[in-house]
């Protein structure tokens, strides 16, 4: 049984890591005005925040048309494989999983799909699993058990910078903004049950943000899954290099593996945005 892994472009993984591991990516669509690109493929993050400060305006994302799902799992079964999986971003998030459920109709149950309840590597945590399940030659059906049993335990949460993103993009009211950026307010956005809370508010610098991050992994230490602890963050190069030296301390150096967010993600969060992602036992 070749069981082939497909993954959004919402999971924030490397490329490498993607094409090193046999897994398919299929990116989603980033839009200004009448321009459209395929993140990480057409445009990546850099370029995404260049085209900002130029167009004055902020992207726009969809999803993937049914017909382009269709021609994806067309082309991983003229490959060979006899079963698909694709972990997708969180269905309170997007209706992506919408398209990849109706595309998959065609296909007499050789294509399965994970909500992930998730967003970025809070995605990208669950295809590491999988790509060691797969390996080690478990069924489709063998891996999606096992994945719908990972979902509830991955721990995902950032640090916003700047509410602007937030605000523009429609999921900060007028008052909140300015009330937060008043007041500085750098606050911590958590993944609960496949959406968004406001977890924390922290005021002031983004180090003490960032020290509440480290603050939540610590809570949740004696049960932490070692394998992988991801930080990825949105051109956050100073916030990444200081959690980086601050994790050491909490979990081993071979744990941590840092990524970029991809120009999905960045839309929604803005440049800055950094998270500390893992999984409980």
């Amino acid at each position: 049984m070749k069981v082939k892994l497909l993954v959004d472009s919402t999971c924030d993984l490397p490329l490498e890591y993607l094409n090193e591991n046999n897994v398919e990516l299929i990116p989603l669509l980033v839009t200004f005005n009448e321009d459209e690109y395929l993140d990480l493929v057409g445009i990546n993050t850099n370029e995404l925040y260049q085209k900002v400060d130029e167009l004055k305006i902020l992207p726009k994302t969809a999803s993937r048309s049914i017909g382009s799902f269709m021609e994806t799992y067309d082309k991983i079964f003229a490959e060979g494989y006899d079963q698909i999986i694709y972990i997708c971003i969180s269905s309170k998030f997007s209706g992506t999983i919408q398209n990849a459920r109706l595309a998959a109709e065609d296909y007499n149950g050789k294509v399965l799909i994970h909500d992930s309840a998730n967003l970025s590597t809070g995605i990208g945590l669950q295809v590491i699993k999988a790509v060691n399940w797969v390996k080690e030659g478990k069924s489709g059906e063998e891996v999606l058990a096992l994945l719908e049993d990972l979902a509830p335990r991955v721990r995902a949460q950032f640090a916003v910078e700047s509410l602007d993103y937030l605000y523009k993009g429609g999921r900060c009211s007028q008052t909140s903004y300015f009330f937060g950026k008043g007041l500085k307010i750098k606050p911590i956005i958590k993944v609960v049950d496949g959406g968004m809370i406001v977890y924390k508010k922290p005021i002031g610098k983004m180090v003490n943000a960032l020290n509440k991050l480290l603050e939540i992994i610590k809570e949740d230490v004696e049960n932490l899954d070692l394998e992988t602890v991801m930080i990825t963050h949105s051109l956050a190069e100073d916030s990444k290099n200081y959690l980086y030296e601050k994790l050491q301390e909490i979990v081993p150096e071979k744990s941590i593996m840092i990524t970029d967010a991809g120009c999905v993600i960045s839309s929604h969060c803005g440049k800055g945005t950094i998270g500390i992602l893992y999984i409980v036992k």
